[in-house]
């Protein structure tokens, strides 16, 4: 385990949606462990968990998905492409134990998203 799968109590809710708010800082390690690049997600960070068009096949507020979304909502306001930000996105939801199939759907469905 690492401190990002081990992090518990990190996020809240706002009201009844698919927003949330960070709650701690959430920090991932960029590429393989070791490297010294980190994304770090502070606290307070408001994010969403959109899966537009698959409603019917993900739940947005599956734990599983919170922290790949933090990630990638966080990445991409710092300036990061949509494909850039889908790598760490697509490695928390390894983590986070998302099966392959689901996470091909997940993660092609943020790199296109933009291009609807």
């Amino acid at each position: 385990m690492s401190a990002f799968t081990d992090l518990q109590d990190w996020y809240a809710p706002v009201s009844n949606t698919r927003f949330y708010r960070t709650t701690k800082d959430v920090t991932w390690e960029i590429g393989v462990i070791g490297s010294g690049a980190f994304l770090t997600v502070p606290e307070g960070f408001g994010f969403d968990v959109s899966v537009r068009g698959f409603g019917w096949l993900f739940n947005p507020h599956d734990p599983r998905y919170l922290k790949a979304a933090c990630l990638h909502d966080y990445a991409l306001t710092q300036g990061w492409s949509r494909t850039a930000a889908a790598g760490p996105f697509a490695d928390a939801l390894v983590a986070g134990g998302v099966p392959s199939w689901r996470r091909f759907l997940m993660v092609a469905a943020v790199i296109i998203w933009k291009w609807r």
